[in-house]
């Protein structure tokens, strides 16, 4: 049947119900041709209506039963005859055949939707009004299994290779193998010779480490000034209403404190709130946090996905079966405590437009609005204004694959269905992605556009947030060293030089460290004479400059983070970082065993625990203005 409009615009009809204001209704009206969208999606990005009352209000208009999915299910096996992804694009699905008629419910009436419907299930239909929610639970709940598979196995089961499902595999095994007999024989052999070998190894592997991180924050410094202007002045000069869907997955677990911060902040993003498709990923266990979202009553455009349970029971994995319901051209990943700068949406659209036709993610910089809490958030922001402020940039300039951060990584939608998008079985799934996307041949790239996150105050919760990344920076370097011939043809010497150095010296370091401590104290103590058997001249003045030289760079090299931000204020913290290896020792071997015993166990990090989240979560609830 078709849907003629009533004389009465939906518009009028909510003010003759008393459900908008004038006032209101002007706003909707501006911002639809802003917008350049229909008034049903304006008022959906507002929380002026119930979903309840605009969708009765809707049905009104056009002169249809408004039907309860929850109370009237459709037919499943009727559902599963159709294309899912179709059937989310459209908010449209077939309930049930009555007599020659089939039973359509739709959440978006209008004349495209008839055309859509008659094209897709003939002319006998019969149409319906349901929410955009209980559609998407009814198809959530139809395709539950196969989806569910999906974003487990997707990945191995179309690209075992790139896939962390096994942790390691029977080469690895052999070659880990030859490499303990090559030892142990020598041990037996000649004992001196190989323990000067193996410290000349060592030692090289830490001034190699130490020289390409001070390379790349040389590069990183002098990087993106030129590009960061055109970008900024590009995203300035964007019309809204030319700008296409958006796509943001925030995927949560047991975080029901930071949500309304989270929703504060996507409200402030300078994107239109009818363009962004918002995915709120829980686990359907996590009855908490599924109250506490729906408790806030929030706008249309933020839909809940209850990801079924099984194992692993990992970000990667919710993210991949969210993806399945996406409609955006782009996707984000924001974490739950993220605040993004507000034009950081149009940013990343502009970067894209500047960046070569290969570019597939675009990486943003985090940082932390509670850098001074105590001594550890100010050690963890050095950290990260020297990994994404000034290393990441080295590393896209200097072309060698950049593992990506764990939240504000912007994708091409159709690349990352390409690639089955994230490795459940890899518990730093984003860095993963990031090495896997250059050697499929794409490029990721880094923009000064900032998130602002929560840094850990506590230290048991910072060892176990870090030995679940060290874990999963193991996990990568397995991965992608499986086919070193072909590693090395699809990102070339070089990228293979900075992958060794930046994923396995990010690990590596944190395993050796106390071994190279002990050293150092045993000297201390006992004298040169107690090493110089197994340290000769060359092997002994190398190590002194890794040790002199080497520390002292990288601890200047913290101290000097801060100042593209002009945060100066941190930089003597800097001085303390042999207390954070420290940490990150405790927490590489953390990481070694857990690959070990429980490689795809995740980790949950906590959090809401700084003294700000108060304030944060107040000032989240204000009322707009």
């Amino acid at each position: 049947m078709p849907l003629d409009l009533d004389s009465q615009t939906l518009g009028d009809l909510l003010l003759i119900r008393g459900l908008l204001e004038p006032a209101q209704l002007d706003e909707a009206e501006r911002l639809c041709e802003a917008w350049n969208v229909g008034l049903l999606q304006v008022l959906q990005s507002r929380r002026w209506l119930k979903p309840g009352e605009l969708y009765r209000a809707l049905a009104a208009q056009y002169d249809l039963p408004l039907v309860n999915l929850v109370e009237d299910p459709p037919d499943t096996e009727l559902l599963r005859h159709y294309d899912s992804a179709t059937m989310t694009d459209a908010m449209t699905i077939p309930l049930r055949r009555e007599g020659d008629e089939m039973v359509i419910a739709t959440a978006r009436p209008g004349p495209a939707t008839v055309l859509h419907i008659f094209d897709t299930y003939g002319a006998r239909v019969r149409i319906v009004i349901a929410s955009q929610l209980d559609i998407s639970l009814a198809l959530q709940r139809a395709f539950r299994e196969e989806q569910s598979h999906e974003a487990v196995f997707g990945l191995a089961d179309t690209d075992p290779e790139m896939s962390a499902k096994s942790v390691i595999t029977a080469p690895q095994l052999l070659v880990i193998y030859a490499l303990i007999t090559l030892f142990l024989a020598g041990m037996a052999l000649a004992p001196i010779g190989t323990i000067i070998a193996l410290n000349l190894v060592m030692t090289l592997f830490y001034t190699g480490n130490f020289l390409f991180k001070a390379l790349l924050v040389w590069v990183g410094g002098n990087a993106q000034e030129h590009s960061s202007r055109a970008i900024a002045a590009e995203a300035a000069s964007m019309r809204d209403d030319d700008l296409p869907v958006y796509t943001v997955l925030v995927p949560m677990f047991r975080e029901p404190e930071v949500l309304p911060i989270l929703t504060a902040a996507l409200r402030n993003l300078d994107y239109p709130l009818a363009r962004l498709d918002i995915k709120i990923v829980l686990e359907e266990t996590d009855d908490e946090t599924i109250a506490a979202a729906r408790s806030l009553e929030l706008e249309g455009v933020f839909e809940i996905v209850q990801v079924p349970a099984s194992h692993p029971q990992t970000k990667p994995k919710a993210c991949n079966y969210a993806l399945q319901y996406a409609r955006g051209e782009f996707l984000v990943i924001f974490d739950a405590e993220d605040k993004p700068e507000p034009d950081q949406l149009k940013k990343v659209l502009a970067a894209f437009r500047q960046s070569p036709a290969n570019t597939a993610c675009i990486q943003c910089r985090l940082n932390y609005y509670n850098a001074r809490e105590n001594w550890l958030t100010r050690m963890f922001t050095l950290d990260y204004s020297l990994w994404f402020d000034l290393m990441l940039p080295g590393l896209e300039r200097l072309g060698v694959p950049i593992p990506l951060g764990g939240t504000s990584n912007h994708f091409r939608m159709d690349v990352l269905r390409q690639l089955k998008a994230w490795d459940p079985f890899n518990v730093t799934e984003d860095a993963d992605l990031g090495i896997r996307l250059t050697q499929k041949g794409y490029r990721v790239g880094v923009i000064d556009s900032t998130t602002y996150e929560e840094a850990n105050v506590s230290i048991p919760n910072w060892i176990r947030q870090r030995s679940r990344w060290i874990k999963g920076y193991m996990q990568t370097f397995l991965v992608h060293t499986r086919r070193p011939v072909h590693l090395v043809r699809t990102i070339g010497p070089a990228g293979v030089l900075g992958f060794v150095f930046f994923i396995g010296g990010t690990f590596l370091s944190g395993l050796l460290n106390p071994l190279f401590w002990g050293i150092f104290a045993l000297w201390m103590v006992l004298g040169a004479e107690v090493i110089e058997p197994v340290f000769p001249p060359a092997i002994l003045y190398l190590s002194l400059l890794n040790l002199l030289a080497g520390n002292a760079l990288l601890i200047y090299l913290t101290m000097v983070a801060p100042f593209r931000r002009r945060w100066t204020d941190l930089a003597p913290w800097g001085l303390s970082v042999v207390g954070y290896w420290v940490l990150m020792t405790i927490a590489s071997y953390k990481a070694l065993k857990q690959l070990i015993s429980n490689p795809f166990y995740w980790e949950k990090t906590q959090h809401g625990l700084s003294k700000h989240t108060a304030s944060e979560l107040a000032a989240a609830k204000e009322p707009a203005a």
